[in-house]
């Protein structure tokens, strides 16, 4: 790419499109050299294709021959632009933390139908996705966001600062730190990548994001059972349990809640049609 001073962004996305060429984005070059675009400047989607023939800045023209070139080496998208979309959000993404997925929106979803105030966790908060969008969206008197890693709490700070939403961050390993009976929700996406598969995974995944946010042990479940046994200590009488879960494992977690004696277990679908989410109470018996 050629970051000449007077180039158009129609031809300067067209030569993106052609560097892209290579990168194994099947056909989708042009989309994506489009949306690279949008994304490293805060444009709307299909803001590209307006006034497409007037000059671009050298400057811009050198930035976003700059983000191509990542791209074209495999950097994910929205670390290349350091953001990414989530609900109603724009948040900062970097390497420190998983990208977040649209299927978690739905995760998100299920608990905003069921709980809109009292106190939640979101356990395994990453960016804080979750958590900032229980903040923003609900009316609870607190939110709670729990990582193991000091980098990625750094980052879902930052992303707080961002929106102005009043979430509390904790270090520290699953459900550690929380009062007994002092949630009304619980909610994770927890690691669940068997080791094997986080080993097979494209390297798209496996060399950019967390492992610690990946692989759950040799079947995968390791943070899921650790979290159906400590969820029944932290959420109250009453009170919700929403995980993701990995879609072929769906109904062992399942068979496990109930084992463990949460009530009213049911598999959710995400926006694909796979098995994504379980959601549980815990029993009002003492």
């Amino acid at each position: 790419m050629r970051p000449d001073v007077g180039i158009s962004r129609r031809v300067l996305i067209g030569e993106g499109a052609a560097a892209l060429g290579g990168s194994g984005l099947e056909g989708g070059e042009r989309r994506e050299a489009s949306r690279l675009w949008t994304d490293l400047w805060g444009d709307e989607p299909g803001s590209a294709l307006l006034d497409a023939d007037y000059p671009v800045s050298h400057e811009r023209a050198a930035v976003y021959a700059a983000a191509v070139r990542r791209r074209a080496a495999g950097e994910p998208l929205a670390h290349v632009t350091g953001r990414v979309g989530f609900r109603h959000l724009t948040l900062r993404c970097d390497r420190r933390a998983f990208i977040p997925r649209p299927e978690t929106e739905g995760l998100v979803e299920l608990v905003l139908a069921r709980v809109t105030t009292g106190r939640v966790a979101d356990v395994g908060t990453g960016s804080g996705c979750i958590a900032l969008s229980l903040a923003t969206e609900g009316r609870y008197e607190q939110v709670v966001g729990i990582d193991r890693s000091a980098e990625a709490l750094q980052l879902a700070d930052e992303n707080r600062r961002l929106i102005g939403a009043q979430v509390a961050w904790v270090q520290g390993d699953l459900c550690d730190g929380l009062r007994s009976a002092g949630l009304d929700a619980l909610v994770s996406n927890p690691p669940y990548l068997t080791t094997q598969e986080y080993a097979d995974l494209d390297r798209s995944v496996r060399d950019w994001e967390p492992e610690l946010a990946l692989a759950s042990g040799a079947d995968g479940l390791e943070a899921i059972a650790r979290l159906l046994d400590a969820g029944l200590r932290v959420v109250r009488p009453g009170g919700w349990l929403a995980l993701e879960i990995d879609c072929a494992r769906a109904a062992l977690c399942a068979r496990r809640a109930g084992a463990c004696g949460w009530t009213d277990v049911a598999i959710h679908a995400d926006l694909f049609g796979r098995e994504r989410y379980l959601l549980a109470r815990r029993s009002n018996a003492p």
